[in-house]
């Protein structure tokens, strides 16, 4: 490991961070942002700066006209895959809820063996013809099927003029600016004026939209009858805090850590305004009993009746519908993916067959090749290298006949996979792509993914949402092979749903043996079990930059990007990636966006601060990150060229949906690799760093990683001491029941 002088000899001093505490809070969304928040995702942060602005964007904003119909993108179609999920877990729900036929829920053989006894029964058939069964017809290897991509739709219909209208009056009256009337009258639905003028504190339902700014339009609204005891104030304000809890991953809370938030935020009895929502169904209540692993069961108390069960210990939590649906919807997917593995009856591959296939492998590979044969799911581990292990599966099993996909996250995660399996690119998709439609095989007539095994790398970073449409989607028999990196940043979206599995031990796990090479990958290996070495780097593969100050570090990284990485190691700009640990603060996203773009690419910034050539990431949806350049800009908005594709955004989504990209957070570039990465380290963002955030930011160069260290000690004691604040998620207590835990 080489490193450069520093420019100057003094250096800062940086306080020393404590560690993150165990027990999930409820983030602070009225609090200024800090780089320890504001890492949480572009979207959330462009509606979050959009609130703090209220007063100006009044006389910023015009109304939009009415967009024509345009192609279906790539956001929509995963929002109709949402919303298709959604119904279809309701109609479940209700079906529970309801008398159930006999027989309505067999499928397969056990429906065809109860239409045959109903058929004997009737008298239709004789009993030796009703049973009797058909020689199985040979596997063949199914025809290839022709990617469906999505075709012209009209836009969804937003909300009408007259209804904009109404609520933009209702705004008014309240002091709040015009710019919130449509995306009011969207978030709140039909009667939207009248929902706000029955209950102000309804305007919480609008992204990026503070308590305190809720409260002054009530006051405004109600007048005298407005006070913090209002009992609508508090339902409002418990339903807001569980929304930014699931900003920071949670799917659910904590009742205590719910109710202290509360108290915080000036509502005088917790509790009632908790009952509250629960009595209104804005919010569910959970009660999940605590069980620690090897423990004794609970012994009867002497004053206890014979035969009465003993009570156990539960835990209260409160959570929103949609991500208590959601991940109910996962826990019982889970459930049948591992339960409905077809037995060896000859329309598939045999155990010599798959035995033969593991044969020609080796290592871990061979292992994951033979956990696949005889399991529904299986879950594999290891670093950027090891994904060659789950490539070489589905390579294998679709010579061995199986329907088989692979998906990762962003484009070009998929065009490193499809040179992996060695074949073209329609064996290889992305998760978004795979749910649209817009990518892979395909659905069969009842929506099912029409494949036999599906391979998902990136695991760590699916959300509870994304993962529940998935296993939805898989037929009964179908395998799934979850694959990633347990080190890295988890999920943007809520829930944790890899480490959750891992830790539930519910289904076999295969740890890759095989590691990353190089300089590089010693030290990220290191960083992985705690410890920051000293690593050899003969090539100047890793380098380390100490700097002063912030101003210091944004020079230096300016000057590595545009001159020493071209020259020393032969990467250009445009392949060099930055990555630091926050959007805010004098060495965050913003004001290296802005002096990377004074030197790589000048220029006035005449559409909305961005010029053609510009490096940027578009958020067509929270959590979701595309890179690309812009391309121009005209009366339908700014061009860009993001991954191949053209993406056209309107004018009023582009300050929303669309910044500069040649710096970009951790949680924007996990997923990603670039030939030379720069690692910005200020001085004044160490209360950001974790272990999962050194080990992610470090861990996507290929070639090169330049550190610019300005952060001295609270880099090692983050890599040494700081965990990852965990996440309040109920994934293993609904699988628990339903899947017998292994060894």
């Amino acid at each position: 490991m080489s490193t450069e002088p520093p420019t100057a000899a003094a250096e800062e001093t940086a306080a020393p961070e404590g560690t993150e505490p165990e027990t999930p809070s409820v983030p602070d969304a009225d609090a200024p942002e800090t780089a320890a928040e504001s890492d949480a995702g572009d979207a959330a942060e462009a509606e979050s700066t959009e609130a703090k602005e209220l007063s100006e964007a009044e006389a910023a904003t015009a109304e939009a006209a009415t967009a024509e119909a345009k192609e279906l993108s790539e956001a929509e179609a995963e929002i109709a895959a949402q919303r298709e999920l959604r119904e279809r877990i309701e109609e479940r729900k209700a079906a529970k809820q309801g008398p159930v036929d006999a027989g309505a829920k067999l499928s397969g053989k056990a429906a065809d063996l109860l239409a045959a006894v109903r058929a004997v029964e009737s008298g239709e058939q004789p009993v030796a013809s009703a049973f009797s069964e058909p020689a199985p017809a040979p596997r063949r290897a199914p025809e290839p099927q022709p990617v469906r991509r999505p075709q012209p739709v009209a836009a969804a219909a937003g909300p009408d003029d007259e209804a904009v209208e109404a609520v933009r009056a209702v705004l008014a009256e309240g002091g709040a600016p015009a710019a919130l009337a449509a995306r009011t009258a969207a978030a709140l639905g039909e009667g939207a004026d009248a929902q706000l003028r029955d209950d102000p504190w309804q305007l919480l339902r609008v992204g990026g939209v503070r308590t305190e700014q809720a409260d002054g339009f009530a006051r405004a609204l109600l007048g005298a009858e407005c006070g913090p005891d209002d009992e609508r104030r508090g339902r409002a304000i418990t339903v807001w805090l569980l929304e930014q809890a699931a900003v920071a991953g949670h799917t659910a809370l904590d009742a205590s850590a719910l109710t202290a938030a509360l108290g915080q935020r000036a509502v005088p009895d917790p509790d009632t305004a908790v009952q509250g929502a629960i009595t209104e169904g804005d919010i569910l209540v959970f009660q999940d009993a605590i069980e620690t692993p090897g423990a004794p069961a609970p012994a009867p108390s002497a004053d206890e009746d014979e035969g009465e069960e003993t009570e156990r210990p539960v835990r209260v939590l409160v959570g929103l519908e949609q991500y208590a649906l959601a991940e109910e919807s996962l826990a019982d997917g889970l459930a049948r993916v591992i339960n409905s593995l077809p037995k060896e009856d000859g329309s598939g591959p045999s155990a010599a067959d798959w035995e033969s296939a593991a044969g020609k492998a080796s290592g871990s590979t061979a292992e994951l090749i033979r956990a696949v044969a005889g399991h529904g799911l299986v879950l594999h581990t290891g670093g950027e290298t090891a994904r060659a292990e789950p490539a070489a599966l589905a390579a294998a099993a679709e010579a061995l006949g199986l329907r088989v996909c692979a998906a990762t996250h962003s484009a070009a995660g998929r065009r490193r996979l499809a040179g992996l399996v060695g074949s073209d690119e329609a064996a290889a998709v992305t998760v978004a792509g795979l749910l649209s439609g817009a990518e892979g095989p395909g659905r069969d007539r009842d929506g099912a993914l029409a494949l036999d095994l599906l391979v998902v790398l990136d695991a760590p970073q699916l959300d509870v949402e994304s993962a529940a449409m998935l296993v939805e989607s898989l037929p009964d028999g179908a395998r799934l092979v979850l694959s990633g990196d347990p080190g890295v940043l988890w999920s943007a979206g809520p829930g944790r749903v890899f480490a959750d599995l891992v830790a539930a031990r519910c289904c076999p796990q295969v740890v890759s043996r095989t590691p990353d090479p190089g300089p590089i990958g010693e030290l990220v290996s290191g960083v992985g079990i705690g410890e920051l070495n000293q690593v050899d780097a003969p090539g100047k593969e890793v380098v380390i930059v100490p700097v002063r100050d912030a101003g210091e570090a944004v020079h230096r990284t300016v000057q590595l990007v545009a001159d020493s990485v071209p020259r020393a190691i032969g990467v250009p700009p445009q392949d060099t990636q930055v990555i630091t640990p926050g959007h805010g603060g004098a060495a965050g996203t913003r004001a290296l966006n802005a002096a990377l773009k004074e030197r790589l690419n000048p220029g006035p910034g005449r559409f909305g601060g961005f010029d053609p050539g510009d490096r940027v990431a578009h958020v067509p949806a929270p959590g979701r990150t595309t890179l690309g350049r812009v391309v121009r800009a005209d009366a339908e908005g700014l061009h860009l060229e993001c991954d191949g594709a053209p993406v056209v955004v309107p004018k009023e989504r582009v300050e929303q949906t669309v910044r500069h990209a040649w710096a970009l957070t951790a949680h924007q570039a996990v997923g990603l690799t670039w030939p030379a990465v720069v690692v910005v380290l200020p001085g004044d963002a160490t209360a950001a760093l974790t272990r999962a955030w050194v080990y992610t930011a470090f861990s996507r160069g290929e070639r090169h990683l330049s550190v610019v260290q300005g952060a001295e000690q609270a880099l090692p004691r983050a890599v040494a001491e700081v965990l990852p604040r965990d996440r309040t998620t109920r994934l293993q207590t609904l699988l628990r029941p339903q899947v017998p835990a292994t060894t």
